[in-house]
């Protein structure tokens, strides 16, 4: 229980004064969490960069996907707490106690059975021993002391008996309840995975449509990870762009938009470099891996940010953004 909240809320503060408000049976005040406060910056900075800039937009677009991060992030701590933590933490601090409690007033009763039993057994064996001694005096005096103490060892062990059998059944029937409460448990695990898979799902989905908007930007602003060989000089870039005088880099040409469209206005096909991985998200797409060089070619009435991808004897539409065109 106590992982999970540290999970939840990494920050041994916010969960101190969590724990403070739920004890005062207050609700606590509605904080920024990091993607939202991550989101925001990005956002303020973006604006002051410029929303007509490359740099400013696509900032804003990052900081607008954390902020939609961080209300996801939100709602699986707010759904966690409901459907997992409050059931497992009402079970710890209630039913838990009490079965814990019994078993140990249970543990009590038997040490008390246990010490009846004992002396129930030592008078039975002192009355034993006297009964058959010869004295006469002796057989009149302590077989008759012995004797009550007898009598008084088995009323005791009847009672401690008694309330042995009676703590037993109490604890018995609290234990019998710890399948329902198994039960139970299992569903609320089922409720926490379901938030998980939800929320990852999300934060999945929110980066996978930041990463299509950013492949919106020119190439040359995104290529930097991907420049393994020379990068050509910054005075040399606005003229191979657009150009039939690009400078080579190792045989390769970066993207740009016109090259691009001059694809798609002719009928034939290129050869075109993979730059990152790409899972196909239907039977129409094709998967792609990083550095593979792959055919490409464009079909008529094809969305403009895509190309149709061949490679042997497996074809499908291809993101232009995750390519780069070879001479």
């Amino acid at each position: 229980m106590k992982q999970t909240e540290v999970l939840l809320q990494p920050n041994p503060n916010a969960r101190i004064e969590e724990f403070v408000y739920e004890k005062l049976d207050r609700k606590a005040p509605s904080r920024v969490n990091n993607p939202e406060l991550l989101g925001q910056y990005m956002i303020d900075a973006g604006t002051e960069f410029g929303p007509g800039t490359a740099y400013g937009n696509a900032l804003i677009k990052c900081g607008e996907t954390q902020k939609r991060i961080g209300t996801a992030d939100r709602e699986l701590i707010q759904t966690s707490a409901l459907n997992f933590l409050t059931p497992l933490r009402n079970f710890i601090e209630g039913d838990y106690k009490t079965i814990a409690k019994e078993r140990k007033l249970l543990q009590n009763k038997r040490l008390d059975l246990d010490a009846a039993k004992t002396r129930l057994k030592k008078a039975k064996a002192a009355e034993t021993r006297n009964s058959q001694l010869n004295s006469a005096r002796l057989e009149g005096d302590n077989i008759m002391i012995w004797a009550e103490e007898v009598t008084k060892s088995e009323q005791e062990l009847r009672i401690t008996q008694s309330e042995f059998d009676r703590q037993a059944e109490i604890t018995r029937l609290l234990l019998e309840g710890i399948s329902s409460t198994h039960a139970h448990h299992l569903r609320c695990l089922n409720d926490f995975v379901e938030a998980q898979m939800t929320y990852y799902a999300q934060c999945y989905q929110y980066m996978l449509d930041l990463q299509k908007q950013l492949g919106s930007f020119p190439s040359n602003y995104l290529c930097n990870n991907n420049q393994t060989a020379v990068t050509p000089a910054p005075s040399v870039l606005p003229n191979a762009i657009g150009s039939s005088s690009m400078a080579p880099t190792s045989g390769l040409v970066i993207t740009s938009p016109s090259n691009l469209n001059d694809l798609k206005e002719c009928s034939g096909s290129r050869k075109a470099r993979v730059l990152y991985d790409y899972d196909a998200a239907n039977s129409t797409e094709l998967s792609l891996l990083a550095d593979e060089v792959i055919t490409v070619f464009s079909v008529v009435g094809m969305d403009s940010d895509w190309l149709m991808g061949e490679r042997g004897n497996q074809k499908g539409k291809v993101p232009i953004t995750y390519l780069e065109l070879l001479n």
